[in-house]
């Protein structure tokens, strides 16, 4: 395994682990609107799973789209929330999740950005 696969790895458990959490928090609520934002989190953190372990190339090339759609997803949840509410406790802990769903995607986007760019530049002259 590369140096570099361990934390992409575990980052990806990590934000996997949060959007269930996320989507079990939403279908506790109770009410269709929380069930569908439940079922959009699991969907939404299936297609990342599948694109984060499958080795085929052509999922690979298109990776960085169910990551983005988890970001977006979560970002537009945290602002529907601020904008309706109602305010409690648990939907702050919620946002709290949603708003590190979101910080991680970014960090695995931007990780992922740069894969493969070394061995494309030239050697470094001594």
């Amino acid at each position: 395994m590369p140096m570099h696969a361990t934390p992409r790895v575990l980052r990806t458990g990590v934000i996997l682990e949060l959007t269930l959490a996320t989507a079990i928090i939403h279908f506790t609520l109770g009410g269709t609107l929380f069930l569908l934002n439940g079922l959009g989190y699991l969907a939404l953190g299936a297609a990342y799973l599948v694109s984060a372990a499958t080795p085929m190339s052509t999922l690979q090339r298109y990776g960085w789209l169910p990551r983005t759609a988890l970001g977006v997803y979560a970002s537009v949840t945290i602002v529907a929330y601020l904008v309706t509410g109602p305010f409690f406790t648990l939907g702050w802990v919620t946002k709290g999740i949603e708003l590190a769903i979101v910080m991680l995607v970014v960090a695995d986007l931007l990780s992922g950005a740069d894969t493969g760019r070394a061995s494309r530049l030239p050697p470094a002259s001594a």
